[in-house]
This record gives structure tokens, sequence and C-alpha cells, in this order.
């Protein structure tokens, strides 16, 4: 009976966590996630929770307030110009997804391939510190980009442009990347290595978005943004791992 309780506890923990933290969501005047969103973003939540505990959900959670911040920066003028996200930026289903799909899997990943922790939490990081990495750099670039272009031609293009990068917002994802690594270390799901692979896995990632967005999304209507972000921080997460194992391999 007790070790039923040990296994069902952390499930447990995780639902009451959330329940409280979204309901204060729910409820400050800057709406951060819709209905919706805050119902998914609690599933996610006890997810997280339940298989990696509060280092995982720390990793998520830093990754939320950040991401929602970094989003508000320079608001007005990016509503202005029409290039602001969607509801002023309140996070729907298919945002929290878009985000979080690849970790989530990770997480479940461990539950179900124990041996492959250290390689899926190693995933689940660098997902998220490629996530952070393409918000803050889209969101800081279309805010304070003084000059801004097209990945594949580096033609000057407008804010705000699918596929467009600038100084200021590839300087601050690497920022966002470096930030959620080293929340990741600091909660032991990676290592020292870790959090170079991280780096070099969003820096990586980030810049292939950015050419998905210059050359397919346009031409098609399922490839939203959501979508781009799953492959986002699948590549993210994938080049992190084949880091990962190649430098095992060479000098291991």
């Amino acid at each position: 009976m007790l070790s039923l309780f040990n296994d069902i506890n952390p499930w447990i923990i995780g639902a009451g966590l959330n329940t409280i933290l979204l309901a204060i969501v729910a409820i400050i005047p800057k709406k951060l996630l819709t209905p919706a969103g805050i119902f998914h973003a609690w599933l996610l939540g006890v997810i997280i929770w339940g298989i990696l505990g509060w280092p995982g959900y720390l990793v998520v959670g830093f990754y939320f307030i950040v991401g929602s911040g970094v989003t508000r920066i320079g608001m007005a003028q990016k509503e202005a110009a029409g290039i602001a996200e969607k509801r002023s930026g309140a996070r729907g289903p298919e945002n929290v997804w878009g985000s979080a799909l690849i970790a989530a899997l990770c997480a479940v990943g461990v539950l179900v391939v124990p041996d492959l922790k250290f390689l899926l939490c190693l995933g689940y990081v660098a997902s998220f510190s490629t996530k952070l990495s393409d918000t803050t750099a889209s969101e800081v670039g279309k805010a304070y980009g003084k000059s801004t272009f097209l990945i594949t031609t580096l033609q000057p293009v407008a804010r705000g442009t699918e596929g467009a990068v600038s100084l200021e917002g590839t300087l601050a994802g690497i920022v966002g990347s470096v930030a959620i690594a080293l929340i990741g270390w600091s909660v032991n799901l990676i290592d020292v290595l870790g959090i170079i692979f991280c780096i070099i896995a969003a820096f990586i990632a980030t810049n292939l978005e950015s050419v998905i967005g210059a050359t397919l999304q346009s031409k098609y209507t399922w490839l939203t943004n959501e979508v781009v972000n799953i492959f986002n921080t699948l590549i993210g997460a994938v080049v992190a791992i084949i880091l990962a194992l190649t430098w095992q391999v060479i000098f291991v």
C-alpha cells in the first residue's frame, strides 16, 4: 500500500499544485492563458510533475513565465504594426502543445524507457531551451530589431516577416537558450556538457525554424506557427541528443 501511495503521490501533488497556480493565473488582470489554454497547461503540468517532479516543473514554469514576459515586450508598438501575437499574447491550447509537446513526449519517454533518462532529460531541457530562444529572438527582434533580414537571402525585410532575423533578436535568443540550460543544469536534469549541447542545439534549431518560415510556411496552410514550433523544438531536442551521443562515442 505504501509503495502504491509513493507511486501516486507525485501525480496528486502535481494536480493540486497546478490547480492552485492556474487558478491564480485565471484571475490575474493580465491574461496569460485562455480558458482552454489553462486546462491544457494544467494537464501538461501534471504530466511533467508526475514524471520529472519539481526539477522538470521548474524548467517548464521558467519557460512559461519568461516566455510570457518577452511576448509583451513592446506590445503596443507590435500591435500597432500588426505583428503582435494574437490575443495580446494569451496562450491557447495550440500554443501550449506547440511549445511543449516534444518536452512532454521526452518526459513520457523517461517513464517508459528509464534507461534512457539522461538523454531524454537532455532532450526535454533542449526543447525548452530552443523554444525560449525562438520566442525571445522573435519578440525582441520585432520590438527592437534595427535591421531585419530574410535568413535565406539576407535581403532587408520588414520586422515580423516570416524567416526574418536581426542581430538584436539573435543575441536575445542565445541569452534565452542559456537561461533555460542553466536552470536545467541547476536542478540536475543535465550536466555541464548538457548546457553546451542545449545552447548549440537551440541556435541550430532556431535558425532552421527561420528557414522553414522563409521557404515553406507560406506555401502550406497546415504549416501554422504552432506546427512549426513543434518541428523547431523537435529539432532542438534531437540535435542535443545527437551531440551527446557523438561526444560519448568519441571521448568516452
